[in-house]
């Protein structure tokens, strides 16, 4: 019997501009398991368009020229993260025959035959770690009817106004339905066998086999979890000190978080096993990121993970502790004047009479936002980042026309 090793294909739903996991890709961060004397090594496989500089601003530009008409949520899925490798064994063959360049290139036409030219916005290889595999980030655009909508109309529930089907729209759940996610898997292993990789097991048939063959059916799961326990350590350290703090101030729900506190050190438990268990694998494979058991968490209590949220948000455009604590004690801040500094624009913006207040969404009371001057401050920041970029154009165009310079 000729051992052939398995093709791994992760997909998994982003959450909000997914800055985070940029910083990882793009190696803004350092992990512990990457090898940084070989980081020069890793590669961008997609170039971005014009003006777009990196991962984020990439899937907020295929939002903005994709011509969808509805108005976007903000809760609302915006990329979808895909993890494609294989094998230790046999991503090393690849690697050593010289074929990792057409490895390489037979994942990103699949990529874009699978989700659209358009909708691949990134994808980088990473060499750095042990074994070398490709994050890609699919934007989820689609055309065509809701499928919940059609449903709807066709059991009577309600009616459905039809829109063209050509129309675009941001839409995760289609492109993760189970029947898509099945489908994925067996097209990416149909396109991997020339490399001598193959479908993992469906199902949970893998708890009938053998201790040996069960492993290996295990290094799809743990391919993802090895690059994200450190970042989800980091995020449970977060957690505990946001929420001290907050129920410090915030007797009414110090209850809940008593219980979260309860949970949590119930995550680091089961964090401590899964390192034990990844330590006797680390031989002979190498695990990947999982985040499930924390969003577990945070569905059982979705009014802290909105304060954890705001809380975050706070920290990364430049408030204090003492600023954190006044907003939470639900009185508004002031000042004549402020600067902000905005995580998606990588700059600062200045605002006066300032009044910030935590307040909760108009369209959704369970949902919170951090409010400067009535408007949503994520908002204020893309406002204010188009009249600078306006100013900008206003100032250099004349020359340019003259010159025949690139507009910026």
């Amino acid at each position: 019997m000729i051992y052939m090793g398995y093709a791994v294909l992760h997909l998994e739903k982003a959450s909000g501009n997914d800055a985070g996991m940029s910083a990882h890709i793009e190696r803004t961060i350092k992990p512990k398991n990457a090898d940084e004397s070989r980081t020069h090594l890793n590669k961008e496989l997609i170039n971005f368009p014009e003006g777009v500089d990196n991962r984020t601003q990439a899937v907020q530009h295929r939002i903005d020229n994709a011509g969808i008409s509805r108005k976007i949520g903000k809760n609302q899925v915006r990329a979808i993260r895909i993890m494609l490798s294989g094998t230790h064994e046999d991503m090393k063959d690849i690697q050593e025959f010289g074929n990792l360049k057409h490895w390489c290139d037979d994942n990103i036409d699949w990529l874009k035959q699978t989700y659209g030219a358009e909708n691949l916005v990134s994808a980088v290889l990473h060499m750095d770690e042990k074994t070398p595999h490709i994050h890609a980030t699919v934007v989820p655009i689609v055309v065509g009817e809701r499928r919940k909508a059609k449903v709807e109309e066709q059991s009577g529930k309600k009616k459905y106004k039809k829109k063209s089907k050509d129309a675009a729209r941001l839409c995760a759940d289609d492109v993760m339905s189970r029947t898509k996610l099945k489908e994925y898997q067996n097209s990416y292993a149909e396109r991997m066998k020339v490399y001598g990789l193959e479908r993992g097991i469906e199902g949970s048939e893998a708890k009938h086999i053998g201790t040996s063959e069960y492993y290996k059916n295990l290094f799809a799961q743990k391919e993802s979890l090895q690059e994200n326990v450190e970042s989800l350590l980091y995020q449970q350290s977060e957690a505990q000190s946001k929420v001290h703090t907050i129920y410090e101030h915030r007797d009414e729900v110090r209850n809940e978080f008593l219980e979260m506190d309860k949970q949590v050190k119930l995550k680091h438990n089961e964090l401590s096993i899964t390192e034990s268990k990844l330590s006797q694998l680390k031989k002979e494979y190498e695990p990947y990121e999982t985040q499930a058991e924390l969003n577990f968490i945070h569905s059982l209590f979705p009014m802290m993970k909105e304060q954890l949220k705001i809380a975050s948000l706070c920290e990364k455009i430049g408030l204090g502790i003492e600023y954190i604590r006044i907003l939470f004690e639900g009185k508004n801040l002031t000042a004549k004047s402020f600067s902000f500094f905005s995580p998606d624009h990588n700059r600062k913006f200045d605002a006066a009479d300032v009044k910030l207040k935590i307040e909760k969404e108009p369209d959704d009371p369970k949902k919170l936002r951090l409010s400067l001057n009535g408007t949503d401050i994520l908002d204020w920041f893309n406002i204010k980042y188009r009249e600078v970029k306006e100013s900008i154009n206003l100032r250099i165009e004349p020359n340019q026309n003259k010159k025949g310079g690139m507009k910026i």
